[in-house]
Formats: structure tokens, sequence, C-alpha cells
């Protein structure tokens, strides 16, 4: 058998996983032959994908988007809520008879959207951890702390405060560059600095703890630097020792092609990664899926969602670099396209802690996808740009992210990243290409994108 059959196939209970579901088993079975009214909360090209995905099943009833964007109406209906409004996504819950909640970005799960509906009568299912299990993604602190409690490959590190900077300056010194500085908390996707010059990352040290990003950056982590190519590994897990492992991707995150200037939310995807081979993959689900899911268990953590381990290959050996607690985005907009199963009684299922023998197919074509960006960007960067050839991309999927509609319905850029143009290929050549032209059709001032997507993936093959 396969590694990629083994990874789908029926999940073994964990030995301290509580030996039956909370939900009666014929209930559950009910359950999912039911139609389901579903609220997806997010805006980016991450919750666009999920929306895209969720929309295909013939589960599913109704599809709402909160507050979504310029492309996500195609595939639900986008209701304006914040995700971080949890009194009035009660309120829309209740008046829609909404029957579960899927959580796309971090922020709601850091800020206990889990907690906030847990046992209240006629509550939604929740795709999602509690906040106790979102620390993994809102502390690098805590997530370091666990990852050394259950023996999890990691780099090595130390925390610091305020109170301790000078104590930081002297654990660089012991360290070789670059040197890697990371805020405790949420930063969207900034709180990482890479810095090759010791005395430039003093410098940074006491700029991060003295309000670089306020109040995330009042603990910082230092981390001896790892070398080695990265890919992205997504775990569904229900919370009682089932799981499955999505499709692996890589992500491109720095704004220049080759890998140079500053760190994006992600200019572009690939999948599957060619290093990522059997052996590699049954080191990951041995030493790195296996003791998370084993930790959360034991540690009394419910955790019922997506798992998403940044990975970094050391000289054939994986290694954590960090913990999300949601599906990664650019990520996202390839695995979506490489799940051939009904994702949505998946998502249902780990929501109501009972994944039981559910299955996970891949598709085995490639998947790619390139971000086109408003100029400027990671900087500053305008928006209210009039997008226009979208509607003309062929072979290829549009992820709208930062996309929203003009009151007279024309599609006008809204962030800095704004669409992903994924697209399948019985090759890596053939699904980049795609990918290409469908983001070559869509124009904006000032557009952007990298021209190196999968080039280093294609030079490992």
């Amino acid at each position: 058998m396969s590694i990629q059959q083994n990874l789908n196939s029926i999940r073994h209970p964990l030995s301290n996983a509580p030996e039956k579901s909370p939900f009666n088993a014929g209930e559950t079975l009910t359950q999912q032959h039911e139609k389901l009214t579903v609220l997806l909360l997010g805006s980016g090209g991450r919750e666009c994908a999920l929306a895209w995905k969720i929309s295909l099943s013939p589960r599913l009833e109704k599809l709402y988007i909160a507050p979504g964007n310029g492309g996500t109406g195609a595939y639900g209906e986008n209701v304006s809520i914040s995700p971080l409004d949890f009194k009035a996504i009660a309120d829309f819950v209740a008046e829609k008879n909404v029957d579960m909640i899927v959580v796309g970005n971090e922020d709601p799960l850091v800020a206990g959207i889990f907690d906030y509906f847990d046992g209240k009568e006629g509550a939604p299912v929740i795709v999602g951890p509690s906040k106790a299990g979102a620390a993994l993604e809102g502390s690098k602190d805590f997530a370091k702390q666990f990852m050394v409690r259950h023996s999890i490959p990691t780099a090595r590190y130390q925390s610091f405060t305020a109170e301790t900077v000078e104590e930081g300056c002297k654990f660089l010194e012991t360290l070789k560059a670059p040197y890697v500085l990371k805020a405790d908390g949420l930063a969207a996707g900034k709180g990482v600095l890479i810095i090759d010059s010791l005395d430039e990352a003093k410098a940074s040290l006491r700029e991060m703890l003295g309000g670089m990003f306020g109040k995330s950056s009042a603990t910082v982590v230092i981390e001896e630097f790892l070398k080695g190519i990265e890919c992205s590994v997504f775990v569904l897990t229900d919370g009682n020792g089932g799981y499955r492992i999505l499709p692996v991707a890589k992500d491109y995150k720095r704004i220049g092609e080759g890998d140079t200037g500053p760190n994006t939310g992600g200019m572009g995807a690939v999948s599957p990664v060619v290093f990522a081979d059997e052996e590699f993959m049954r080191k990951v689900e041995e030493r790195i899926i296996l003791p998370t899911v084993n930790g959360l268990i034991a540690e009394g953590i419910t955790y019922r969602g997506f798992i998403f381990l940044g990975l970094i290959e050391v000289e054939g050996e994986p290694m954590v670099i960090e913990y999300n607690v949601r599906m990664g985005d650019p990520e996202t907009e390839v695995v979506m396209l490489r799940i051939a199963s009904d994702l949505l009684p998946l998502l249902e299922a780990a929501g109501r802690g009972n994944l039981g023998d559910m299955p996970l197919a891949e598709d085995p074509r490639f998947a790619t996808t390139v971000m086109v960006v408003s100029g400027g960007y990671p900087g500053s960067y305008a928006k209210g740009e009039v997008i226009t050839g979208a509607e003309d991309a062929v072979n290829a999927i549009l992820f709208h992210a930062g996309t929203s509609r003009a009151d007279d319905g024309e599609l006008v850029t809204s962030g800095g990243r704004v669409i992903a143009c994924s697209a399948y290929g019985k090759d890596i050549d053939e699904a980049l290409a795609n990918s290409y032209a469908a983001a070559d059709t869509v124009n904006f001032a000032g557009k952007y994108m990298r021209r190196d997507i999968g080039l280093d993936l294609k030079k490992l093959s």
C-alpha cells in the first residue's frame, strides 16, 4: 500500500482517545444524510476556495459567507457581518437556522468563537478549535512549549519580554546568522523578521518589545534559523483521535522572484510537493501529526477542525516551523482542487467529533495558483482599481481575495492580494501554464505577479 493510501485510510483510535464519540452514532448517521445550511466566516482567497468546494456538495442546502468578497457571491450569499461579532453571528444563525459554521480565518478562533457557542441549546456545529486549541497559532510561545512537551521536532528557541531584553540580546549572540524573531501574538502575517546582522537583530528585538506590532510583540520568540525547503501539511481532526491528511502544498511568501524581498500573505502555491514523498510523510505522520493530535487530547484541549503544519525539510528530516489553526492561504486555493471527495460531510463529521471511517480521496492531477496583487504590496497600495478580464479566463478557477463590488456592481480591488488564479494540469508545467494564462487575462492598474512559482520544485523533479 502506498503512503498516500495509508494517509487516506481509516485512522486507528489513539490510546488515550475516548472509546466513543460524544454524539449518538445513529443520530450522526441520520444527520449526515440531511441537507445543511452553512455559514462560512472570512473574506479572503481561502474562503473563496472553501466556498467553491462546499458549493459543489449535494448535501448543501444554503451557503452564507460573512462577509465574503467580490467573488464569493458566485457560490453563496454574502452577508455583512464581521467574523468577530459573535452576537450578530448568533442572531443570524438563529434567524437562518444555520446548521454549521466553518471558520475560515484565525481571528474568531483565537477570540473564542467555539467557546461562545459551546454547550448552548441549538448551537450549530463549529468547524474550528476551542480558544485553548487556537493558542497554537495565537501564541507562538505556547506553540513552542507544546512542541517541546510532546517531543515534536522544531528549532531551538527562547522567549523574551521587555524585562528580559538584555537576556534576549545575549541569546542572539549564541546563534548563527540569519536570526529569526517572531512576535508571540497574531500580527496579520507580518510578525516574523529574518535578519542577517546581529546588531540589526538586537535593534529589531528592542523595537518589537517596544511595540512594533502592538500587544502582539509584548513577547518575542527568538529561534535558530533552519535551512531547508518548506511545505504545508494540513490535517482535519475530530478531536477524538480521528484525522485525515489533506493534499500537501508549498507556498511562496516573498514578494520578489527568487524568494527575495519582504514576506507577503502568499504569492502562489503548488500541490503535490515532489519532496514530500512516502518516507518524508511517514516521518511527518509519526513524529509530528500523531504527537500533535495525541498531545491535544492529553492536555484536554478541544480541537475539531484544521491543523496547519508549516514544515521545513532539513537534510531529509521534517521539522515544525509553526502551527496555524485553519487552512493556509494561498495553499487552500490548490488543496481544494486536489480533494476529490465531497468536503462538506467531512467537515460536519469533524465538527461533530466523529470522522469515523469517512474516506478522503485525492485528485491525482497537479494544481497550481498564481496570485495577482496590487502594485506596492506588501507596502502601501491603491484600492478601488477597476478589474477587467476576469470573466475571460479559461482552464482555470479564479478565487477572489482582495476584491469587492462597487455600487454599480463593477469589480474593483480592495486588498493587496487580489485574485488567485488556480488550475489543474497533468503535470506541474501544464498546471502552471494554465494558471499564468488566466493571470495574464486579469488586469487592473498596478497589477503584479511573480513569474517563478513552482520553478524550485521543477528543479527537484
